[in-house]
């Protein structure tokens, strides 16, 4: 067995890595040569990569377009390995990758593109969960500590750009008149699931900031009680029926205080 994983992890570094077959390679092909066999390994390779980030990336292919999208996977597949025969799991480094890509640094808004599609990405593939019982919430004790969980889908991804004005105007079906304004304010979008549907909405900066605090593990009251100081017309109410609505809470834990 040590031979074949020898054999294997050769085979691996010649068709990833484009390193030099060793002479362990069989070379007596009777159609093909060495060198054409693995170049299909490797455009098989790299061909399944690509189709995996554009999967994962639509938006990012529709702004830079399909030629220069194969560049720039091309590029990401050569530093980023695949570690995962799920295939799903590939491509988390891409909001990283292109906030370094030279020929994309006019593209300011092309990262927090590409972490919300991550966060899509992620939703779709994450673990089902209960809604949160808002009516069994409401009978819950004012004294004990209440932890809201989130849904496994949830996500939140903040940005000095309107990427989900972005992301909305490059959906199937969306109107192709449209006019997005990149030097408006900041924006917080609520990433979430219902079903097998994939929500992407923006939150008010209220809402975003107490989403916030729960995501960090505050308890209900005190995520509420640092929220209104900073946003004294924070409704907790409307809050929740958006939370809920959006599929983003799945369910609560209580202590005694």
């Amino acid at each position: 067995m040590p031979a074949l994983s020898d054999d294997l992890s050769d085979f691996a570094r010649v068709i990833v890595r484009g390193k030099e077959p060793s002479s362990l390679i069989e070379a007596n092909y009777q159609q093909y040569s060495v060198a054409v066999a693995i170049e299909v390994y490797r455009n098989n390779y790299h061909g399944n990569l690509h189709d995996a980030l554009a999967g994962a990336y639509p938006v990012i292919e529709q702004l830079v377009g399909k030629d220069f999208f194969r560049l720039l996977t091309h590029q990401f597949i050569g530093l980023h390995l695949s570690r995962s025969g799920n295939l799903h799991q590939y491509g988390a480094e891409m909001a990283d990758f292109v906030a370094t890509f030279e020929p994309v640094q006019g593209l300011g808004y092309l990262p927090d593109v590409a972490t919300l599609e991550w966060a899509c990405h992620c939703a779709y593939f994450a673990d089902e969960a209960n809604t949160l019982n808002l009516g069994k919430l409401a009978h819950v004790h004012p004294d004990q500590y209440t932890h809201l969980i989130l849904h496994t889908a949830c996500h939140l991804v903040r940005s000095r750009y309107p990427i989900a004005a972005i992301w909305h105007a490059h959906q199937p079906g969306a109107n192709s008149d449209f006019h997005i304004d990149l030097d408006s304010v900041s924006s917080s979008t609520l990433v979430s699931r219902k079903a097998d549907v994939v929500l992407v909405s923006e939150l008010s900066d209220s809402d975003a900031a107490w989403l916030q605090h729960i995501q960090a593990g505050s308890p209900l009251g005190a995520a509420t009680a640092i929220t209104l100081e900073s946003y004294p017309d924070f409704d907790l109410k409307a809050a929740l029926l958006n939370m809920i609505e959006q599929g983003a809470l799945s369910d609560f834990s209580c202590m005694l205080g």
